[in-house]
């Protein structure tokens, strides 16, 4: 299968050596160079074209799913910082009879980990005496905080029915690829549930495994729907 990758920093680089590990060719790689204001999202360049990953900036995200879902390309946006504007672009790919997967973090294990978090929290729900909190860490380079992971993950905390206050905090340090941390503390003990990401490369495969299951497809999926079927 050929796979287009919609920005080539540290992430596009790391798909790009991935890829065959998943049956992809790459065959377009898009940068600022070449994809200045959207230019090179165009049936041209993507003749042939069987899934696109996007991985560049949140300013860029929202217009290069957009004009995919245009011209009928599949795409994982893997870009966080953008989901203010999840609506616009689930009507863009679902009006275009296109397909897309969004999700905040890409991770396998964030995925599984964010289950058992539902569970705990619903657990909980009904045990006044349990508060809770959140906190994650990150590297000094990420621009958004708290990250989108974080904030989907309390968000499912609430959905499984936990409506006390949450406390959530983000420190960005170093060179840390992530760690998200969220515990229920009691007079009598305390459970903490705490995911590690080593590398980038979680986020990758995650992303990769998802453009192979998207590559054929319509429609509009968040990425723990392409695991948990």
């Amino acid at each position: 299968m050929k796979l287009a990758l919609a920005g080539y920093g540290k992430m596009g680089r790391m798909l790009e050596q991935l890829a065959p590990e998943y049956g992809f060719d790459v065959a377009l790689i898009l940068d600022v160079h070449n994809n200045a204001g959207g230019e090179g999202i165009h049936k041209a360049n993507f003749q042939g074209i069987d899934a696109a990953i996007e991985f560049s900036t949140p300013e860029a995200a929202v217009a290069n799913a957009t004009r995919l879902a245009a011209i009928q390309v599949p795409v994982v946006i893997g870009t966080t910082g953008w989901l203010q504007h999840l609506d616009a672009v689930r009507i863009a790919v679902e009006s275009n009879d296109s397909a897309a997967v969004w999700s905040p973090n890409y991770s396998v294990g964030v995925n599984v980990f964010s289950r058992l978090l539902r569970e705990a929290a619903r657990l909980l729900a009904n045990q006044p005496e349990y508060g809770a909190w959140a906190w994650e860490i990150h590297h000094d380079t990420k621009k958004d905080a708290p990250s989108g992971t974080m904030l989907k993950l309390v968000e499912d905390m609430k959905h499984a029915g936990y409506s006390r206050t949450i406390d959530i905090s983000s420190n960005r340090a170093g060179r840390v690829p992530g760690t998200h941390e969220v515990g229920f503390d009691s007079a009598a003990d305390t459970i903490t549930l705490r995911h590690t990401a080593r590398s980038r490369e979680g986020f990758a495969r995650g992303a990769l495994q998802a453009a192979r299951w998207i590559a054929g497809k319509k429609g509009f999926y968040e990425f723990s729907e392409t695991l948990f079927q």
